[in-house]
């Protein structure tokens, strides 16, 4: 499975964000999105997840534009956003399983826990969500990851923001062991982080071409 941006473009109101993006990420790739404020990372990475349409071109999966696939190309993927889209009245275990219940992966409360754990967040799996800092609120929200390893295609809006350096680590080892099982990743960032790609891609935005 691939996934191919194929002469994409984005406006927004009367700017033009970018135009004739194109790229290929295949199994084992990791690309990272770079750019200054207002390039137009974020419309990027909504655009591949197809949260947004765009102004010119398409987005392929195996293929086919990912507008005809719809469902099916949804269950192969994880999208993290900038916002946490954690619940406050939820427990952060609790967090995890409504998440992966919503996109069609059901866990349990046990495997909730495990993944909380392999962020750190053991002893914080039970409190609820509205109890703990942004960082531990983050490490919720990127738990995801843990218990969607068989989704190949993750894309990931700044991933490592609000990480102390102990979090950061645990999340490259997460992404690596994605990406050393054949698992594709786009995401974004400010941060030096260790990935180990079969082929490590950079986007420039503000050229709109691969670096």
């Amino acid at each position: 499975m691939t996934l191919q941006a194929h002469q994409l473009g984005c406006i927004r109101g009367d700017l033009q964000l970018f135009s004739d993006i194109n790229f290929d990420i295949q199994p084992g790739d990791a690309m990272r999105v770079a750019g200054t404020n207002g390039s137009g990372k974020t419309s990027l990475l909504r655009i591949l997840c197809g949260l947004s349409v765009p102004a010119q071109g398409e987005v392929r999966w195996a293929g086919r534009n990912i507008r005809s696939l719809r469902d099916e190309f949804c269950s192969k993927l994880i999208y993290l956003g900038h916002a946490n889209g954690v619940k406050d009245d939820l427990q952060a275990w609790e967090n995890l399983v409504v998440s992966s219940t919503l996109t069609g992966r059901p866990v349990t409360s046990d495997e909730a826990h495990g993944a909380l754990e392999e962020l750190g967040l053991g002893r914080a799996a039970d409190l609820p969500t509205r109890a703990l800092s942004q960082g531990q609120r983050k490490r919720v929200a990127l738990a995801r990851l843990s218990l969607g390893l068989a989704m190949p295609l993750w894309i990931l809006d700044e991933p490592f923001t609000a990480l102390d350096v102990n979090a950061v680590k645990a999340l490259c080892g997460t992404i690596n062991k994605h990406l050393a099982g054949g698992g594709m990743v786009i995401y974004t960032t400010h941060q030096e982080v260790d990935l180990q790609a079969r082929r490590s891609l950079c986007l420039d935005m503000n050229q709109g071409r691969l670096c």
